[in-house]
């Protein structure tokens, strides 16, 4: 069975990966914070609770029950809260969803997998550690790679070009219409409608 819809009653656990201080809310890696950001807005959710190294909140995106989740232990250990709050409001590892930024899908792709191992990214990498598999869903964003070959680590800490910035916005709607999607509609369904190379850069506002 499909995760989403086909599964009412079902409270999600959906967490954004980034890392905790006001030093790093613009740079590529905090991506997941701001889409959890976009969400919670939107939906009304107040995320000032804390528990677990966690900042948190409860609520409904329409008819489907959430729990909205930031680390706030740095991104190489973020598994550990993740799974401290999972086993809090008993959410099942088929109900998580993690928001990350990812180097190898170009700026502005999304991709959503149902499963999967860490591709070397260290945030996932502990979260499934944590969960003790990678039976979670995850929502991958595009920060694409250094063109002048600046070092993994330093790229991810740095802000997003000029250029970037300025439709940073619509690649963050996007990613809140993912969520969505999976949240009430099931992952296969969100697959299908958003695993997809924009052509242009007004395609994300689509």
């Amino acid at each position: 069975m499909d995760s989403g819809s086909e599964t009412p009653g079902r409270q999600w656990l959906v967490v954004g990966l980034g890392n905790p201080g006001a030093q790093y809310s613009a740079t590529r890696h905090n991506i997941g914070f701001r889409v959890i950001d976009r969400i919670a807005e939107e939906f009304a959710i107040d995320t000032g609770r804390q528990k677990f190294d966690v900042l948190f909140g409860r609520g409904r995106v329409e008819a489907v029950e959430v729990v909205l989740a930031k680390p706030l232990a740095f991104m190489n250990r973020s598994g550990p809260p993740v799974r401290q709050l999972s086993d809090f409001f008993k959410i099942p590892i088929q109900a998580i969803l993690v928001i990350h930024d990812d180097i190898d899908l170009a700026f502005g792709r999304l991709k959503i997998k149902a499963k999967g191992g860490h591709g070397g990214h260290n945030g996932l990498r502990s979260v499934i550690d944590a969960l003790g598999g990678g039976e979670f869903t995850r929502l991958r964003l595009g920060i694409g790679r250094s063109g002048t070959g600046k070092d993994v680590a330093a790229y991810v800490l740095d802000r997003f070009e000029r250029d970037e910035a300025a439709l940073l916005p619509a690649v963050i709607q996007r990613a809140r219409d993912a969520v969505v999607t999976i949240l009430l509609k099931g992952t296969k369904v969100g697959m299908n409608q958003f695993n997809v190379n924009p052509a242009t850069p007004n395609a994300l506002n689509s």
